[in-house]
């Protein structure tokens, strides 16, 4: 129980005095605290709903709402209900700038914030001129096969198809089947392609034969003669050609007869691969709605970030009219003749997996050819970058900043412009609550020394109205275990009524995904206040000062995997409490990565190594840079033998690489060791991790630390496992402990120091925090007792502090521990003893009054919250609603309560005793108690144990437990009944997700103390 002494000691505190521009630990600022994308069906709804419905997310606790006119209809899922009139109510006519500015109004009301989309649905792309030559940019690809050793005369392939880029001759020395693989994310299944080898040196560019009409006259290459040892069949030839054109794709895919303005026809993408394309962007909002200065002042006031979501545009190539230019300012050649080898993976591979396209050309070279295409993405990624930095620069000259969800799905390098925007996002959906992949993602924002990493999160497929808020915050500690510092949940429904939608009202993405948080999910006032002030004050913590990270790892692919998988598996670091992030060589060009007291980025994240593993590859700058940091101090680890070459270009660099490779391994600070011997090395060269986890074989503990001046903050997430160990902190600092689900800050009883360190027994179990703080400078506010504990028995429960400053520990009143005696800083030993022979005992006999919420009788009416009746049961235990009869599809609000008697009495007792404690089930979807009538403090959702001595009267005592059930299990019995935006809800599956056990679930139990004051 020893962990009880960090999680639950609740006691007598100062509240924190001192308020930062982030408020403090206690009350968040907005600017601190989570925030509700906010999915506005469009400008017809009720504007005074939307703004009560931005009220009651900050009543809630949320700090800001981050703004999506979603147009559901306009995506891809559905098409308009009837009554939608985009040309009326679309994004920036005048309809739209209204409730766009009420909306601001209904922020600065409620002194919240709002992030805006910068365009409907995902943001990509707004009204436009289909002249305009910022919107987005396709490369199509066609070919056909010529006899070999012959000549063509006649039409190219694809003439007609836009403007022709290259055609291309090669001679194909071989063909093989392969399978585009499917997606059970998009349901598409694989479908067939076809994999070329080409013949190096036969591939020749002819575009300056092609006549006027699109024929060619050519006599072909002949490539026989080198192919022999290659060839399976007879080789053939084929030509390529390739057409740039403005596809005018959508993200808002809506089509009009009308063609009076830029508002008829939905919202054009823009082009991603330039500036030009983010012009198109700020050109719109410049003339359509900020022009209107009211618009402009409220977002002066209240704006934080123009935002743009996760990139969903699909094509055959990704292209950019500005890139064969820019690919040959970068690289000192032509793209042009090694178009062929882009026809396949190049496009989207986030949203277009099953579809990368249906000839995969490779070269028959050492590389394959990949060196050509590394630098076809790496001109892609620059290209990006300045859409990013454009887009930037705008909005920071309105005194505002970017936020977008960097490169995602793009086929380049995410780690390349991370570091472009003001507040780079990335998403809980694809990065799968994996924190390796948030280290993916964080490391180079850290670096950057972004304040703000965001995360748009909870987006899980089949998870909605059935995701438990104790799931969700599963997710949210893993991404800032990962180190992420902002959520925002995805996301926050209008409540009002909308064309061709039923009760419960306008459920975003048709039910496919979490989640539509609202007021008539019974946990909005109920769980989600307690959950959000946690997250809050979490942010709180992970946005002070700067983040310290122990070890970088390089990291360089082509393209980032939209999955965002592992990169190092190996559990040796993590299991003694490394810290770790991923940099790639852009990354390591920043101005804020230089060596400095053998540290890299020593302003942050002040990593201790750099390691580099085999299954790297790495480019000639890039081991000159590392090569500087070795020179500089900085110790380099060489991980599993040597890493590959980058490829770019002919691989002329390869040599050239491979010797500077065996250069920096010879170098001084430079260290070579086998796989999983990095821990070891380490230690050997006396480079610890600054705060040292030490659990039991099974368990993992995630810390993140923070510096700011005098105070040092960690923040531990035990992810999967319950374990009792402890923590070594380099530091010598007083320690506190804070309660992220109280906002309490109190004195830390039981630590040692040695020497420079010091060492804290903690317990935590599986999805539970805890927040830890070293400083000196807080006795003043925060009551600190003169001595400690060294050591603690384990029939202490918890402890408070006086008013005096003294510690008063809580035991057990069961039967004795072999180990009662507590040890104290100053010499001095307790006896903790308590045996009075009570024991800790369990309630029974339950009451339990279910709050049935179910649809109204119009269930045309959404406005309505729910008709509300109530049944009563009871309970010899206290079991799922699946398992009561009459509540198997009944969702609500269930009251239990239960009695005893108090204090109890045994025929053994031979004491008196001073308090109890209450320890109730893990929490899954929220919980308020109440004894005697008295709210008690909001309770940590992983490990609810609480003192309720001060509460507790001599007689009978009253405990009531109001728990809301997940919306789901009622939902699915009138499923069929539902109507959203015009059309019936979607599954992935021929079947309804399966209801969700709900309810207080287990057993509570009402543990005695009694108090032992240990004063000095």
């Amino acid at each position: 129980m020893r962990g009880s002494i960090l999680l639950s000691g609740l006691g007598l505190l100062a509240e924190v005095t001192a308020v930062s521009e982030y408020g403090t630990f206690l009350d968040p600022a907005n600017n601190a605290s989570m925030k509700f994308r906010y999915w506005l069906p469009d400008a017809s709804v009720d504007i005074e709903t939307v703004q009560k419905d931005i009220q009651a997310a900050g009543a809630l606790g949320a700090g800001a709402v981050e703004f999506l006119p979603l147009y559901n209809y306009g995506g891809s899922l559905a098409g308009p209900p009837s009554g939608a009139d985009w040309a009326t109510y679309g994004f920036g006519t005048p309809a739209f700038r209204h409730i766009f500015k009420a909306s601001l109004q209904a922020v600065k009301s409620a002194g919240m914030r709002m992030d805006f989309a910068l365009g409907a649905n995902q943001g990509q792309g707004v009204p436009a001129e289909t002249t305009d030559p910022g919107l987005h940019w396709d490369l199509a690809p066609y070919h056909l096969e010529v006899p070999i050793n012959g000549s063509y005369s006649g039409p190219i392939p694809g003439w007609g198809t836009g403007e022709l880029i290259a055609l291309i001759s090669a001679t194909v020395i071989s063909s093989s089947p392969i399978k585009n693989p499917g997606s059970s994310l998009f349901s598409t299944p694989p479908n067939n392609a076809t994999k070329l080898i080409l013949q190096s040196e036969t591939l020749v560019e002819h575009t300056d034969k092609v006549n006027e009409d699109g024929t060619v006259s050519l006599r072909l290459k002949n490539g026989t003669s080198h192919v022999s040892k290659h060839v399976r069949a007879s080789p053939k030839q084929y030509l390529f050609a390739f057409y740039q054109f403005q596809d005018l794709v959508k993200n808002l895919d809506i089509e009009s007869n009308v063609t009076g303005t830029i508002f008829d026809n939905g919202s054009y993408t823009v082009d991603h691969y330039s500036a030009r394309g983010a012009e198109t962007t700020i050109d719109f909002w410049e003339n359509h709605i900020l022009d209107d200065t009211e618009i402009r002042s409220l977002l002066s006031e209240v704006g934080t970030y123009g935002w743009e979501d996760s990139i969903e545009i699909k094509s055959n190539i990704s292209w950019s009219s500005s890139l064969p230019q820019r690919f040959e300012n970068m690289h000192g050649y032509r793209l042009h003749k090694y178009l062929p080898l882009l026809m396949h993976g190049n496009n989207n591979p986030g949203v277009q997996p099953s579809h990368p396209g249906s000839i995969k050309c490779t070269l028959d070279s050492e590389d394959n050819g990949s060196g050509f295409v590394n630098d076809f993405r790496a001109a892609l990624a620059q290209g990006y970058g300045e859409y990013l930095e454009a887009l930037t620069s705008w909005l920071e000259g309105l005194g505002l900043g970017y936020s977008a969800q960097v490169s995602y799905n793009l086929p380049i390098d995410m780690e390349t412009n991370i570091d472009r925007v003001t507040a780079p996002e990335c998403e809980s959906l694809a990065f799968n609550n994996n924190i390796d992949g948030y280290r993916q993602f964080s490391g180079a924002a850290n670096v950057a020394q972004k304040q703000v990493i965001s995360n748009e999160m909870g987006a899980d497929l089949d998870k909605a109205l059935r995701l438990p808020i104790s799931e969700l915050l599963g997710q949210i500690n893993s991404a800032f275990a990962g180190g992420i510092n902002q959520i925002v949940l995805h996301g926050q429904t209008f409540t009002g009524d909308y064309y061709g939608t039923t009760w419960p009202g306008y459920l975003t993405f048709f039910l496919l995904f979490s989640e539509s948080y609202m007021d008539k999910q019974p946990a909005w006032t109920l769980g989600m206040p307690d959950a959000i002030s946690y997250i809050n004050r979490n942010q709180y913590i992970l946005r002070q000062g700067q983040p310290r990270t122990d070890i970088a790892f390089y990291n360089k692919v082509s393209y980032t995997d939209p999955q965002l998988s592992t990169i190092y598996s190996g559990n040796d670091l993590v299991n003694n409490g490394y810290t770790y992030s991923y940099l790639n060589p852009t990354n390591l060009n920043l101005s804020q990565a230089y060596v400095s007291n053998n540290l890299l980025a020593p302003e942050a994240p002040a990593f201790q190594a750099l390691v580099l593993t085999a299954h790297e590859n790495v480019t000639l700058e890039a081991v000159s840079k590392l090569q500087e940091f070795a020179n500089a101090g900085l110790p380099i680890i060489i991980s599993g033998g040597l890493p590959g070459y980058y490829a770019s270009g002919n691989g002329s660099q390869q040599k050239p690489v491979q010797e500077a490779l065996q250069t920096l391994q010879g170098s001084q600070n430079v260290h070579t060791v086998e796989n999983g011997q990095i821990t070891a090395k380490l230690n050997e060269l006396d480079i610890h991790p600054r705060v040292e986890v030490i659990t039991p074989k099974n368990a993992t503990w995630y810390p993140i630390l923070r510096s700011e001046n005098s105070t040092d903050y960690i923040f531990i997430f035990s992810k999967e496992s319950t374990a009792t160990g402890h923590i070594i902190v380099n530091s010598t600092k007083t320690p506190y402990v804070l309660n992220s689900w109280t906002g309490e800050r109190t004195a830390l009883l039981d630590y040692q120091v040695e020497g420079q360190t010091t060492k804290i027994p903690l317990s935590l179990v599986s999805n539970e925090t805890a927040i830890l703080a070293f400083c000196d400078e807080w006795a003043s506010e925060v009551a600190t007792p003169s001595s400690h504990a060294v050591h603690v028995p384990s029939n202490v429960l918890g402890y408070s502090i006086t008013a005096s400053g003294s510690f008063v520990v809580h035991a057990t009143t069961g039967p004795l521990p072999s180990d009662y005696l507590l040890k104290s800083s100053n010499g001095k030993t307790f006896n903790i003893s308590a045996n009075t022979g009570l024991s800790s005992f369990s309630l029974k006999s339950w009451k339990l009054v279910a709050e049935h919420w179910e649809a109204p009788r119009n269930m045309s009416d959404a406005t309505i919250v729910a008709e509300k009746h109530n049944t009563t049961h009871h309970l010899s235990s206290l079991v799922s609603w699946l398992d009561i009869p009459g509540l198997q599809n009944a969702s609500g609000v269930g009251y239990y309560s239960a009695q005893f008697s108090w204090p109890p009495t045994s025929s053994n007792s031979t004491g008196s005793i001073d308090g109890a404690y209450i320890s109730l089930p893990q929490i899954s979807h929220g919980l308020r108690l109440f004894v005697n009538g008295q709210p008690v403090q909001a309770l940590n959702f992983a490990r609810p144990l609480v003192d309720i001595g001060p509460l507790l009267r001599n007689g009978s005592n009253r405990v009531v437990a109001v728990v809301p059930t997940l919306m789901w299990n009622y939902i699915s019995s009138i499923y069929d009944d539902l109507e959203i935006s015009g059309s019936k809800p979607m599954l992935t599956s021929g079947s309804l997700p399966s209801k969700v056990d709900t309810g207080l679930i287990g057993e509570v139990r009402v543990i005695p103390y009694t108090a032992h004051d240990i004063s000095p």
